[in-house]
């Protein structure tokens, strides 16, 4: 992922400057883009899930999706070992089959960042989870300490949660704040930065239309990618929810010039899921964002059933789920 300094000025988001210049004209832009038609939506994103590829499509879409894994675990019981496991499993998905890919990133909790570099060192990146996640209940003080903090430890990804109180209450230019404020935690000594992640957690905000305000909040804010879910709340990522956040960045990009990441998190088990996102990004975005560098899976047990999949097409043989190990 390319890292540029996060103050460095964007044209494409000049002509937003009024935009964000206070809560009343933040409030009137989001809530005068146009609204998302939920049947629509959910039909939509259903039909896209009926698609069916085979053979090399398949064998390339599997390969992808590795590829795109963010191999996340976010519990209270990671240990030191349980996390250099799983970045070791990151980095060589599968030790008898070397053609297997590395997998996006590991994600784990700032604290632990340093014992996965230890094993990744600059072939996988490393996410850490910040600002009071999972509830980003907590001063902007304790938040961007947590950010700052993460970044000295090594992380080249941060996945921060926006305040879905304020945001529900309709303190947009609180939410925008804390998102600039939090992309400008991620500076490094050396002026570059560590990427941006903004989870929304749709599970809570309840309607598509705010899916699409809080995409925009997010993405006028400067983040790097838009991400759905903590895994913590259900529902976690959907098909319709996603649809909705391709569609913004898709309309960002035609509007300001700059592309933003999607990553769909929690939820997403099986390589047959994966294929379906994967078809929704070309058929709605673009085979830009067909990319590690544009979209991702936050997951945990993601990556196994990819791997059997993977297996049995090279192999003819289906492995059980014991086969590779179990995070």
């Amino acid at each position: 992922m390319p890292t540029t300094a996060p103050t460095d000025p964007v044209p494409g988001l000049a002509a937003y400057a009024e935009v964000t210049a206070s809560d009343a004209a933040l409030r009137r832009f989001l809530h005068g883009l146009p609204g998302v038609d939920q049947v629509g939506a959910e039909a939509r994103a259903a039909g896209l899930g009926t698609r069916s590829i085979k053979t090399t499509a398949k064998a390339w879409a599997l390969d992808l999706a590795i590829r795109m894994v963010d191999l996340t675990t976010l519990e209270g019981q990671d240990t030191p070992g349980k996390v250099r496991a799983l970045a070791a499993k990151a980095l060589r998905p599968d030790p008898a089959d070397p053609s297997v890919p590395s997998v996006a990133a590991v994600c784990v909790y700032g604290d632990l960042v340093g014992e996965v570099k230890a094993i990744v060192g600059d072939e996988v990146n490393v996410a850490a989870v910040a600002t009071a996640f999972p509830s980003g209940r907590a001063s902007m003080e304790v938040k961007l300490a947590d950010t700052r903090d993460a970044v000295a430890n090594g992380a080249d990804e941060i996945d921060m949660v926006i305040d879905r109180g304020a945001f529900l209450a309709g303190r947009y230019l609180q939410v925008f704040e804390e998102i600039v404020a939090t992309r400008e935690a991620c500076v490094r000594p050396d002026g570059s930065h560590a990427h941006l992640k903004v989870i929304f957690e749709t599970g809570e905000l309840q309607t598509y239309d705010n899916v699409r305000r809080a995409s925009w909040l997010a993405m006028l804010a400067g983040t790097d990618f838009i991400k759905t879910s903590t895994g913590k709340v259900q529902p976690a990522a959907t098909l319709p929810v996603t649809l909705v956040m391709l569609e913004a960045v898709r309309d960002f990009r035609e509007a300001t010039g700059v592309q933003i990441g999607v990553k769909p998190a929690g939820g997403i088990r099986t390589a047959k899921d994966a294929i379906k996102y994967l078809v929704m990004v070309n058929e709605v975005a673009g085979d830009d964002w067909l990319d590690p560098d544009w979209f991702r899976f936050g997951a945990s047990t993601l990556l196994n059933d990819l791997l059997m999949q993977r297996t049995k097409m090279t192999t003819g043989r289906y492995s059980g789920p014991d086969y590779f190990t179990l995070d």
